[in-house]
This record gives structure tokens, sequence and C-alpha cells, in this order.
């Protein structure tokens, strides 16, 4: 009986430390397995409420395929082609409401949620409280190198997230702004107007 005992107390104390380890192991698995790609949650109620979405989603696949298309004699061109080498993935979703007040910031709590996850970080915020309109952009590191961009560009009437996937910095966002369904954000503008608004204030 004395024997049993020692026996089930070594077995309860190798399930114990079992658990122990488990528990410790998941936040290192679950930070190593972040990557920059987001998970879209259900945005169907704002969908419905906007009177015009766009949902893009090209894969590296497509990327390449579209690359071909692109003329290399063109200057433009030619620097979006150089750029979608080292992107894997762009995604775009935009609603656009035909009244002010067509969505709220819990509307997109769960798409900001992610972005303070492990490897995010937020590069840059652009707001203008006299027309409304908030730009606010992320990037995800690998390591010492970009590995992917987010933003979200909020205004009275519209909602715009973007993710991209690859190498890419706010240099190599100007190119492919306006392509793939990427909206024109006018960035340097836009933080010019930023700095000037602050500077008067």
């Amino acid at each position: 009986m004395k024997r049993d005992s020692i026996f089930n107390s070594m077995l309860f104390g190798r399930r114990l430390w079992t658990v122990i380890l488990t528990v410790m192991l998941v936040p290192v698995v679950s930070a190593a397995g972040q990557n920059p790609r987001m998970r879209m949650p259900d945005l169907s109620q704002l969908a419905a409420r906007s009177t015009n979405t766009v949902d893009i989603s090209l894969d590296g696949a497509l990327l390449s395929l579209a690359a071909r298309f692109l003329d290399d004699g063109d200057k433009d061109e030619h620097e979006v082609k150089r750029l979608l080498a080292s992107v894997k993935g762009i995604y775009v979703k935009t609603f656009e409401f035909d009244r002010d007040g067509g969505y709220t910031p819990s509307d997109v709590d769960a798409v900001r949620q992610q972005l303070t996850g492990p490897g995010w970080s937020r590069l840059m915020g652009i707001g203008s409280r006299r027309d409304g309109e908030n730009v606010d952009i992320y990037m995800w590191m690998d390591g010492n190198r970009p590995g992917g961009l987010a933003i979200l560009a909020a205004q009275p009437r519209q909602l715009v997230i973007v993710n991209i996937i690859g190498e890419i910095d706010l240099e190599k966002l100007r190119a492919i702004e306006g392509q793939f369904g990427v909206p024109r954000f006018d960035l340097e503008r836009r933080s010019k107007d930023d700095r000037k608004r602050k500077d008067d204030q």
C-alpha cells in the first residue's frame, strides 16, 4: 500500500510539472507564432451599414501574376514591380457611408487590439480635429527588419483597413499607394499639416 502511495505521488508530481511547463511555454509559443497577417474580425454588420464596400485579398501568387503586366519601361510601374518582389500579401477593406457616424471606435477595437501584440509598434499617427481624419500606421518587425505594415485610416464617412505583408517601409508604401486597392494617404502632406497645426496651437 505504501509503495502504491509513493508511485501515485510520483505520478501526480510528473503531471503537475507537465502542466506547469505547458503553462510556462504557452506565452513563448504564442509570441513566436505571431506574424504580420492580421486576423480580420467579423465586420459584416459594418458592411451592412455602409453604402460601398471594397474587399481586396492578394496573396503572393496573385501579386506575382499582377507584376507581369507592369511595364519595366515606365518608371513608376518599374518601381512598383520592384517593390512587389518583397511583398507577400496585400489585404484591404474599405467601408464608405452616406452620413457621419456610420461606424464607431468599438467597430474596429478588435483590429486595434491585435496591433498592440508582440512584434507590432505604432509608427505614426496623424490626426485632424477639423476634418475628423485620423491615420495610424503600425509596423511589424521581424528582428531588425520590417515584416509588414498595418494602416487604419478613419474619416467621418470612410474607414480603411490595410495590411501589407513583406519587407516594406514608409518610402516603399508611397510607391504602392493607389495600386491594388491601397488608397493614396498622402502621408507627407498630412504629416506637414499635422505639425503645422501643433505649432499653431
